[in-house]
């Protein structure tokens, strides 16, 4: 009997200087995760060089079997790096079953058949953030273009790119220093995390969250796709472990009071309700940090322990003020407790499952990256065993 096999691929989407600099990152990636179904394998803000704009305009231009890359190779050559100043890119990597295709035709294509306003129908990345003027005189003449978004066509071409990215990344840290602020010591930087609960099915959340997040002005200045270890998880959360604790026991302790109350009839002593918070309330705010490193790591501890793939996605944001800022569109730790229109009202489920974590200070900050270690990205890694 014949069995087809059917091949994963490995394809990208750049997401050019100017999408990134209009604040327009989250709704790109949200239209990507929500309409793809693929795997998003890697992430990294990335700064090019002059070589790697020189090659990579030589080989969309190599590449240019339909006429239309040209005007692509123009833009990369003219926009990656201007001024004397290379701009930040957003490299983001996609596996799957029909990879490049599936992302050619979300970014869509560079040339609409029908330039009218009124047909443009925001199907496409390219259709909402992309913009293609010519001349009304000569049609042949374009004045102005911006892509948003580079993909390559087929495999063979993006090969062709991920061998000149894979290139530039080698060497270089996570973390990218593209800006020259006028005081820099008021310049911070914070540490995002968009936790696993976001990652469950093919969904816009995480770009809808990007997206409320870029209200701050903060610049994105380094991502990553990150899988925590159990060890990771334990160090991370470490510092809160005392603290919940001492939050989750009294709530513990009085539920176990009313229950029994309710199920036994009787009223109970305040001795009893104290050594119902001091036993039974402090054994289930334990299982509560249990259930934490197992929701962040996908792993639970112990003989009988389970191991399931969670992911998190990791960004560091720049600017002054950066982590109040950051923390204030964030909201509180419990959801039920956020005000409307923060990113843990929308979308946080519970104090655990509170769908994103954010530094509470600079010093916060210098902990936790050194823990996930930001300035390391796999991307490199990803792209070169593929290449193999």
């Amino acid at each position: 009997m014949f069995t087809m096999v059917v091949m994963s691929e490995l394809s990208y989407v750049l997401v050019t200087p100017y999408t990134i600099a209009k604040s327009r990152t989250g709704g790109v990636i949200a239209r990507l995760l929500s309409r793809l179904d693929l795997e998003l394998a890697g992430a990294q803000i990335i700064i090019p060089d002059e070589n790697f704009v020189n090659e990579y305009a030589k080989v969309l231009r190599k590449q240019n079997t339909k006429g239309d890359l040209t005007l692509l190779a123009d833009y990369v050559e003219t926009n990656f790096i201007s001024g004397g100043r290379a701009h930040r890119i957003l490299f983001l990597l996609f596996r799957g079953t029909d990879a490049c295709q599936k992302c050619a035709d979300i970014c869509g294509a560079l040339y609409a058949e029908n330039r009218g306003i009124e047909s443009l129908a925001g199907e496409t990345i390219r259709d909402t953030y992309a913009d293609l003027i010519v001349d009304s005189n000569d049609p042949e003449k374009v004045t102005y273009f911006e892509p948003a978004v580079l993909t390559p066509r087929n495999q063979k071409d993006a090969d062709m790119d991920l061998r000149l990215i894979a290139r530039l990344l080698k060497g270089k840290e996570n973390i990218v220093a593209n800006m020259e602020y006028p005081d820099p010591s008021k310049i911070e930087r914070t540490l995002v995390i968009l936790k696993p609960d976001n990652w469950n099915y093919a969904s816009s959340r995480p770009g809808t969250i990007i997206d409320m997040f870029s209200r701050t002005g903060m610049r994105i200045v380094g991502m990553k796709i990150h899988q925590f270890t159990h060890e990771e998880a334990l160090e991370f959360y470490g510092p809160v472990e005392a603290a919940l604790r001492e939050k989750l026991a009294p709530v513990f302790g009085k539920k176990a009071a009313e229950l029994l109350e309710k199920e036994f009839d009787v009223v109970l002593t305040d001795d009893t309700k104290k050594m119902l918070v001091e036993k039974l309330g402090k054994e289930c705010a334990g299982k509560q940090f249990s259930d934490l490193i197992e929701f962040m790591s996908g792993i639970r501890p112990g003989p009988d322990g389970k191991t399931k793939p969670v992911k998190t996605m990791i960004m560091v944001y720049e600017g002054e003020g950066a982590v109040n800022k950051i923390r204030e569109v964030l909201g509180p730790t419990d959801p039920l407790k956020a005000p409307g229109g923060t990113v843990r009202r929308e979308f946080g489920s519970n104090i655990m499952v509170n769908t994103a974590h954010a530094s509470d200070s600079t010093e916060s900050y210098q902990r936790e990256q050194a823990i996930v270690k930001i300035g390391k990205n796999t991307l490199q890694e990803i792209i070169e065993e593929h290449l193999r």
